[in-house]
């Protein structure tokens, strides 16, 4: 279980953000220098240098977004003109892109930074631009939106595994649907017929949150608050839900821990957006009576889970049911250990969950839960505290990534073990290195009373 500092403030945290954007800036570059993107994109590294995996392109978006959360964070245009540049030269096949389910990473973490901040007054105001990235997202949306299976209970965007896939991952793809609606598009089938953006969104979320959460009420035999599947199974011809699995965690009936903190992430950020919008463009939802309740019932079970099924630091193994984590005895009462013999952490998890525990916490903060709504947040700065700093912040001057002891599919074996090592340890994922600069932006623009950052800042 964390132990949660509650001493810890914001501002405790300038010195190590200080640290950590003089070294983000630094391997930017040395991935600019050295990788050959001829190769694919940059997904994690292999003694110390990035390398690609063929499965699909979900991490370019996250190269580039980096770039320009640079930019956002230092003022350094060197990094904004790189991150623009790169968006418009390669980023184009994400938007029309009908074969993934990852329009919420490539394209809000692209065209969604550059039009944010364009709209919040960080770059210089011009109307093609803005339409040229309003347009982008727009179209991001509703391909997304039409990668749709009905169920008996609504419907969801099914994964790349197919139709009859939800992976949890896909709630944080509900932004690409959010801003597109916002933006005020609608994505049209035969007939001419319009489909509501934002319904999709809400459908997916609802799918999500009572098929890939568990609560404790009697599921399976392995129904506890807030544990997470990663993948739901179901059965297209009839829309019957079939049964939880995996494809990157060790079984459908444990919780793979990236998964969890997609979920906590991506249920926290759409509980604000959700917060913020006026009924007016609801679309006859009654967002507070219908969407809110198992949006917050949700995001409060999995910050849980991760809260009690973490190490000391809050920074979790890989899965919570890897089958070798009972040989390091009582591993939850203790602090992560990369290094061990046993089970990898997966650093990864860490600052996108911190980012839930943070959205969250603020969230019930400001309506009415102080006690609960500081406990998440307390427990989001606990993580960062740890996580900006070794031995998890990569320092080293030749290794390309940020955030060391990322794991990308334990399973299938594809993470680099070091000679002597049995587990691996000491590399980083382009996934990892964008969250971890996505939540030090995040935390930063509190500590300087800026604007508070969030993806629907667009208006």
């Amino acid at each position: 279980m964390i132990q949660i500092n509650s001493t810890l403030r914001p501002s405790d945290l300038a010195a190590k953000l200080n640290r950590f954007w003089q070294l983000s800036g630094e391997k930017i570059y040395l991935i600019e220098n050295k990788y050959d993107v001829s190769k694919g994109s940059p997904v994690f590294t292999r003694q110390g240098k990035y390398t690609a995996r063929g499965w699909t392109e979900w991490t370019q978006g996250f190269l580039y977004g980096s770039m320009i959360l640079q930019y956002d964070a230092t003022g350094e245009k060197t990094f904004l003109e790189m991150g623009r540049r790169k968006t418009v030269e390669v980023m184009a096949p994400h938007i029309s892109h009908m074969g993934v389910h990852d329009h919420g990473f490539n394209n809000v973490s692209t065209y969604g930074n550059l039009l944010r901040l364009m709209k919040e007054g960080k770059i210089a105001f011009n109307e093609w631009e803005e339409d040229f990235y309003s347009l982008a997202l727009k179209i991001s949306g509703a391909i997304q939106a039409s990668r749709w299976t009905i169920i008996k209970s609504g419907g969801f965007i099914y994964s790349f595994n197919g139709p009859h896939s939800l992976f949890v991952d896909t709630l944080r793809s509900c932004r690409s649907l959010i801003l597109s609606h916002c933006l005020g598009h609608t994505l049209h089938s035969e007939g001419d017929q319009p489909i509501s953006l934002l319904e999709r969104a809400v459908e997916h979320m609802k799918a999500t949150a009572n098929y890939s959460i568990f609560y404790g009420e009697g599921r399976d035999v392995y129904d506890v608050w807030g544990r997470t599947a990663h993948e739901s199974i179901f059965n297209v011809n009839d829309g019957n839900f079939r049964c939880p699995n995996t494809q990157q965690g060790y079984s459908g009936f444990t919780t793979w821990t990236r998964g969890l903190a997609w979920a906590m992430c991506g249920f926290a950020e759409e509980i604000e957006w959700l917060d913020s919008v006026k009924e007016a463009g609801t679309n006859g939802l009654n967002i507070k009576k219908d969407v809110l309740p198992f949006m917050i019932k949700a995001a409060r079970a999995v910050c849980d889970f991760y809260i009690d099924n973490c190490p000391v630091d809050g920074v979790p193994y890989w899965d919570t049911g890897a089958p070798d984590l009972y040989k390091m005895g009582d591993y939850l009462n203790k602090p992560a250990d990369p290094f061990n013999d046993f089970e990898p952490v997966d650093s990864s998890a860490a600052p996108i969950a911190a980012q839930g525990l943070l959205r969250l916490g603020r969230h019930l903060q400001q309506n009415g839960e102080k006690e609960q709504g500081d406990r998440y947040w307390q427990a989001g700065l606990t993580v960062l505290n740890i996580i900006f700093d070794e031995p998890y912040l990569s320092t080293g001057q030749t290794h390309q990534g940020l955030l060391l002891h990322s794991v990308y599919h334990r399973p299938n074996g594809w993470d680099y073990i070091p000679s002597g090592s049995k587990i691996p340890h000491g590399e980083s994922s382009m996934w990892g290195d964008y969250h971890a600069r996505e939540v030090a932006l995040y935390i930063q623009r509190v500590i300087n009373n800026e604007t508070y950052h969030t993806f629907f800042n667009i208006s």
